[in-house]
């Protein structure tokens, strides 16, 4: 465990170090967040902070944790995650609206980089004599690139309030870290350990009045990092309460995209479309300020992860 803290430590100060250049760099190149009728913000806001977050987390990994299956799909789907949202990114502070299929397309490609990789959701453990129920090949690829896939978005979806998914996330990667040191699992715990750092420190710059936004290439790849931290570290021989950990320890930005694709299909919304119907913004709507709402998910992500953690220790890693 020593090498996860001081990987976590690295990536800490990595982005202490390396935000101020890029919010430099991001003003001077006009990367920049403007305000809008959906925005929160009152005054243009660098972007860019999800290139920091990235290169300081895969630094991390692989100089601390070597060349492991599970960095090299992080360093290299991650890498694919970070490139398209930055031209996303980029078309947002041009003032245009990119288009969701390279996004997709992209996404999809990376989501297949950990199934190479042999990081895939294998069976169901059985209480029954059988032991193991072993998903076909199909169906474990498929359950595989869909989940990463999904959570790839969730916490983009909840990216809306200055700290909300760099703290959300910092929860998340803290929960799944204890729960892979319980269950004994050193690259997942690296890898979770690592994460938090990078958002702990992403949050000093990030936290309202943010001074820097992590764009979607930020909040893309925390997603599409947590969501192998999860097939690796407990969906890869599931059991019923293996399958609920990640499901709780993730269960702010699961919560919020349930209820938010819920509200676009009762409305007839394209599911793709941006709009305001995420937690974050009813919370807002009913009188509470940004750092209200947001201390009030963080809170509702720590309720959810003590559960996550108090039903491993119950019912056994």
């Amino acid at each position: 465990m020593l090498l996860a803290v001081i990987s976590a430590l690295f990536a800490f100060f990595a982005v202490l170090a390396v935000v101020p250049f890029v919010t430099r760099f991001a003003l001077r190149h006009g990367y920049v967040d403007m305000p809008g009728p959906r925005k929160v913000h009152a005054a243009p806001v660098p972007l860019l902070g999800g290139a920091a977050i990235y290169a300081a987390s895969a630094a991390a990994m692989l100089l601390f944790g070597g060349r492991t299956a599970l960095s090299t799909a992080v360093a290299v789907g991650g890498l694919l995650i970070v490139f398209i949202g930055l031209l996303d990114d980029t078309a947002k502070a041009k003032g245009y609206e990119f288009p969701i299929w390279p996004r997709v397309i992209v996404y999809l490609t990376a989501a297949f980089v950990p199934v190479l990789l042999d990081i895939r959701i294998i069976g169901i453990s059985s209480p029954g004599p059988d032991g193991m129920i072993m998903l076909p090949e199909w169906a474990s690829v498929a359950a595989t690139v869909v989940w990463i896939f999904a959570l790839t978005n969730m916490i983009n979806f909840i990216d809306g309030v200055d700290g909300l998914a760099a703290g959300v996330s910092m929860i998340s990667s803290l929960t799944l870290f204890l729960t892979a040191v319980i269950r004994h699992q050193t690259d997942t715990a690296m890898l979770a350990l690592t994460l938090f750092g990078a958002c702990a420190a992403f949050l000093a710059f990030n936290f309202y009045p943010a001074r820097i936004f992590m764009g979607d290439a930020g909040a893309a790849f925390l997603g599409y990092a947590l969501s192998l931290i999860a097939v690796e570290g407990s969906f890869k021989s599931a059991t019923l309460i293996t399958i609920l950990i990640p499901m709780l320890a993730l269960g702010v930005p699961i919560m919020d995209t349930i209820i938010v694709m819920a509200r676009r299909l009762a409305e007839g919304r394209g599911l793709h479309k941006a709009d305001n119907l995420h937690t974050h913004h009813a919370l807002m709507r009913w009188g509470l300020t940004q750092i209200q709402t947001v201390s009030f998910l963080y809170l509702l992500s720590i309720v959810f992860a003590l559960l996550s953690i108090v039903l491993l220790l119950a019912w056994g890693a």
